[in-house]
């Protein structure tokens, strides 16, 4: 069993949702703090940041393969630092970030970068770490957050089985077995088409481990989706509003959106129940409403059943129609008025 902090995580549990904030505070405080009002306001299980700064991320060097120039990219004209300085979350932040998470009964955790952001939030005594997509080849970063005995969730965006393999090996030889794997499409947005959400299960088959779905798509339907077939977490990256712009902003949920997020994946989870066949105790009433047969003239004693006389209706109180060729023929043993419910007692 998987816990974190007062949640657990499983497929006897709803799905754990996790709100990510990532750059959408826009660089203030007080936005920030909002953001996590209104994660709490939507029902969320967790709140989660990214620990790094330009510096312990990448290069201040702005040419070459630091800039990016392709046309698909969402960050196209930006250096990599530069685009990191306006996404990076202060790591002043964190404490005033995460009390207020917990003010508001939510877990907060975050994604550290490199193994300086691991030994920040240890201080903060975060109840989980994430390991995001593109650090999931970083082996010596999985081993660090590993070693604090904390649930690890990893995204698999990019890796392939060989580096899943890895990966998860790499956390469990430091003794964590506490391992989520989520499948992650690494475009941004992503689309539902390049999704490939049927890896969610063979993942949970190949690698041992919960799986659930890091969502860059818009809209709610990918992660529902998800669920049905066994994702038992879900993250989002969400904002206050898309129009008010930001680094993550064009594939970032809106407030009512995360909330409807958080409802409909519990439907979904609710909707899996149990292998069941025939009538559950909610259906039991209704099979009174089935097509059964019953007489439809009136008729006496010896008269013979044949198809004017004898109908196939609701409700369902009479023989059932698997009978009708047999009883065609036979005759009556009493008097009987149209609606009389046929049952072999009534046959000669």
């Amino acid at each position: 069993m998987i816990k974190i902090g007062n949640k657990e995580i499983g497929k006897h549990v709803k799905p754990f949702i996790i709100a990510e904030m990532s750059g959408n505070h826009n660089q203030s405080l007080e936005r920030a703090l909002h953001l996590v009002d209104l994660a709490a306001e939507a029902g969320v299980d967790a709140l989660k940041l990214q620990t790094y700064t330009p510096d312990t991320i990448t290069l201040d060097v702005h040419t070459g393969e630091f800039y990016i120039q392709d046309d698909e990219n969402l960050w196209k004209g930006n250096s990599l630092y530069n685009l990191y300085k306006e996404a990076y979350t202060p790591w002043e932040w964190h404490e005033a970030i995460f009390n207020r998470a917990k003010e508001h009964g939510l877990l907060a955790f975050s994604s550290p970068f490199d193994e300086t952001a691991v030994d920040f939030l240890e201080t903060l005594n975060v109840p989980a770490y994430k390991i995001a997509s593109f650090e999931n080849v970083d082996i010596p970063l999985i081993r660090k957050v590993a070693r604090t005995g904390k649930p690890i969730i990893i995204s698999t965006g990019m890796a392939t089985v060989g580096e899943l393999d890895e990966a998860v090996g790499a956390a469990r030889a430091e003794g964590n077995q506490q391992i989520v794997l989520l499948k992650c499409t690494s475009t941004y947005p992503a689309t539902p088409a390049n999704s490939n959400l049927a890896t969610i299960p063979h993942m949970r088959e190949l690698l041992g481990t919960e799986i659930g779905l890091s969502d860059h798509t818009l809209g709610v339907g990918v992660s529902v989706a998800a669920v049905t077939l066994g994702a038992t977490v879900i993250e989002k990256h969400f904002t206050t509003s898309r129009s008010d712009g930001g680094v993550d902003s064009a594939f970032s949920m809106e407030p009512h959106e995360l909330k409807m997020l958080v409802e409909e994946t519990e439907r979904a989870w609710q909707s899996l129940g149990q292998v069941q066949y025939g009538p559950t105790d909610a259906e039991k009433d209704s099979t009174k409403f089935r097509r059964s047969l019953y007489i439809s003239e009136n008729l006496n004693a010896g008269d013979l059943l044949t198809k004017e006389n004898v109908r196939s209706i609701r409700p369902g109180l009479g023989l059932p129609t698997k009978y009708y060729d047999l009883i065609i023929g036979k005759h009556i043993n009493q008097d009987v008025k149209k609606g009389t419910p046929l049952s072999w007692e009534l046959l000669l």
